[in-house]
């Protein structure tokens, strides 16, 4: 008996699908996991075997049973199927990036409206458990006041990847767009729309046809200047979160073990899931008197995907608000998109 279960469709079954999705709708209490579209392989149903696999995301649609789909195709599909399941009377939960653009971000909202459902951005990584402990420093204050923070997505991969959507010239391509978009979503937040930005993209792997460096800089009213950097030349990956502030300093690099986890076949009910090995705890630095600095270790916050899905459920159900608004994601597009 599926009872008040949020009856759930995903449009692709690649990585995105198997490990960011699947998992969490088949084992979350709250939802039903429902249907797929598989275009030419037929392997969800070895790990799921109640999924129906359809052939074409118009076959999905037309299926009445299905309450929200999850967009999880190449980002420059996004608005195009996002757009057709909001007309078929569907709730969508949308990867990132939203949208190409602003304009057409604002359209979906609009249509969304229209249609009397919900469009919620999936941006999972606000419950990486680094990201959740850097978090806790700046809420609870603990190096005083913000001045500067660093965030870095390095990679290492110097060869063309071979996923199309990625490496050719088309809306929403390159590191920015697909890296860059986890980096600036959590900036704003943390601290909202920022009062200035400077931009910086480049490509340097032999035969790349987008950009392959990203740099951002953030400069808030508050006085917090954030600095974003992604690369996928990255030999050695730095620490991915590095912020200063009035009365110290706290480093941590990205040990987020989810997606590890998750292609490892671990599912996000296992007690071990989602906890990083202590060894990868950040580090505070505190000024306590004149030159004199104290040391400490914060434990690790465990990762929590799921976190997402139950704010899905909460808004669908409960008319509660999403935990990412509209504002974030237009300020995000305002970013990223290119200049005109």
């Amino acid at each position: 008996m599926i009872e008040n279960k949020i009856v759930t469709g995903i449009l692709s079954y690649g990585m995105s699908g198997r490990v960011f999705h699947a998992p969490f709708i088949e084992v979350h209490p709250q939802f039903h996991f429902h249907a797929i579209v598989e275009r030419t392989k037929k392997v969800a149903q070895e790990l799921y075997p109640q999924v129906m696999s359809y052939d074409s995301v118009e076959e999905l649609l037309a299926d009445d049973a299905i309450e929200c789909i999850i967009v999880n195709t190449p980002n420059d599909t996004h608005v195009a199927f996002a757009a057709q399941a909001l007309k078929a009377g569907k709730h969508v939960l949308i990867e990132k990036p939203f949208a190409p653009t602003v304009e057409e971000a604002h359209y979906l909202f609009q249509l969304a409206d229209e249609q009397g459902k919900l469009i919620m951005p999936f941006h999972n990584r606000r419950y990486d458990s680094d990201f959740l402990a850097l978090k806790k420093i700046i809420d609870e204050e603990l190096v005083g006041r913000p001045i500067e923070l660093h965030l870095r997505f390095d990679r290492y991969k110097p060869e063309i990847g071979a996923k199309v959507f990625k490496e050719t010239i088309r809306p929403a391509a390159g590191i920015l767009y697909d890296l860059g978009s986890h980096l600036l979503d959590q900036a704003i937040s943390l601290f909202g729309r920022p009062k200035s930005i400077s931009k910086v993209k480049n490509t340097y792997r032999v035969n790349s046809l987008v950009d392959d460096y990203g740099m951002l800089m953030l400069n808030y009213a508050s006085g917090v200047n954030v600095y974003i950097t992604t690369s996928l030349s990255v030999v050695n990956p730095q620490a991915s979160f590095v912020l200063h502030g009035t009365k110290g300093s706290f480093i941590k690099k990205r040990c987020d073990v989810q997606e590890a986890q998750l292609i490892a076949g671990m599912f996000p009910n296992d007690p071990a899931y989602g906890l990083e090995d202590p060894a990868d705890a950040g580090q505070l630095a505190i000024a306590v008197e004149q030159s004199q600095v104290e040391y400490f270790t914060i434990p690790a916050i465990a990762g929590n995907y799921m976190a997402l899905f139950d704010e899905v459920y909460e808004s669908i159900r409960l008319n509660k608000p999403y935990f990412v608004k509209r504002d974030h994601i237009i300020w995000q597009l305002q970013v990223l998109e290119p200049s005109k």
